[in-house]
């Protein structure tokens, strides 16, 4: 009985082990893979770096104040707003002001001028930085690239007022350079500040010089992150400049072309007020009015506040719903997106 009773008790105590040591098993994670980290609550998470978080006050109240806060504004473009009335004491009219933008016979116009400057500035303003980085990227006399560098920068620093006014000089009728000088060369007489045909050409120069230097400053700080490596390992393989700009200086900036492309597209209709407004005049209004000086001439200049708002939040719409349809493609497609 005795040596049944401790050979029942070894089997008990054998199976009581293998269930523990499978359990055991069990719990442990699968080899080659890190144990489940504990989720960390905000405020533990806050509690190990206060310092980070209190510097981030100044900029929530900043966005918090100017820029969350006026959006109640827009409430006016349901409103008959005056402003003796104030925001209360206005009467609501629902969508009539968008009805009336709908409608009316500005719209097709300023939709098409906007539009097509929009387009200008996404096929030609757009890649401009990206050619002119590539381009400094394969200079290899250091003082010429800081030189060029330095001359295409500079004109960032301008005011667009600073850019019309060198514009009017240049292109004056009958003492400006470049109007003498076309005059000349083809024996025609060019009006290009008050030609239509000529008001776009000019917008897109003045964005090129003004804004393709500083552009270039993102897109040469990703290409300085290129392991200097892979462009050894091509050329041992025989790639040549051409090969090693498509296989590898291009892939490696793909991912900033892809975010810089989404911001660019989410101010698609916004095409700058000073530079378009400084370059209107009486001849060429119909091609140079867009949504931005509509808003100011209708909102400012005649009182019509509630409806110059309803223009802008149209806008303002049409470009919240272009950024999020950009990030979606680029998340669609496996490439970077903002969120």
């Amino acid at each position: 009985m005795t040596q049944g009773a401790a050979t029942g008790n070894l089997t008990e105590q054998s199976q009581t082990a293998g269930i523990t040591a499978q359990s055991t098993r069990a719990a442990d994670p699968p080899t080659g893979q890190p144990p489940a980290r504990r989720k960390l609550s905000w405020l533990t998470r806050m509690g190990h770096n206060p310092w980070l978080y209190v510097m981030l006050i100044p900029g929530i109240v900043y966005f918090a104040v100017f820029k969350y806060a006026p959006m109640y504004g827009v409430t006016i473009a349901f409103q008959n707003y005056l402003p003796f009335l104030g925001f209360g004491g206005s009467e609501w009219v629902g969508l009539e002001h968008f009805e009336r933008l709908f409608s009316g016979p500005d719209f097709a116009r300023l939709m098409g001028n906007t539009l097509i400057l929009a387009f200008l500035n996404i096929v030609i303003a757009f890649p401009a930085p990206i050619v002119v980085a590539l381009m400094l990227n394969e200079l290899r006399v250091h003082l010429a690239k800081r030189f060029v560098q330095t001359a295409i920068y500079v004109p960032h620093f301008l005011s667009w007022a600073i850019v019309a006014a060198l514009s009017y000089l240049l292109f004056a009728v009958d003492a400006g350079p470049l109007t003498v000088l076309a005059d000349r060369l083809t024996g025609q007489q060019f009006e290009f500040l008050t030609d239509p045909d000529w008001f776009r050409p000019i917008i897109i120069l003045q964005t090129l010089w003004k804004s393709t230097g500083w552009g270039t400053i993102i897109y040469l700080a990703a290409l300085a992150g290129v392991d200097r490596n892979l462009y050894e390992a091509a050329m041992i393989d025989g790639a040549g400049r051409g090969r090693q700009l498509w296989h590898i200086t291009l892939p490696a900036i793909r991912s900033t072309v892809i975010v810089m492309l989404i911001l660019t597209t989410g101010n698609f209709l916004d095409t700058g007020f000073e530079q378009i407004y400084l370059m209107t005049n009486a001849l060429n209004r119909d091609v140079a009015e867009v949504f931005d000086t509509y808003v100011y001439f209708v909102g400012i200049t005649q009182g019509a506040y509630s409806y110059s708002t309803a223009v802008g939040l149209f806008k303002g719409v049409i470009g919240l719903i272009l950024i999020f349809g950009a990030n979606w493609l680029a998340k669609r497609f496996n490439q970077t997106s903002l969120f």
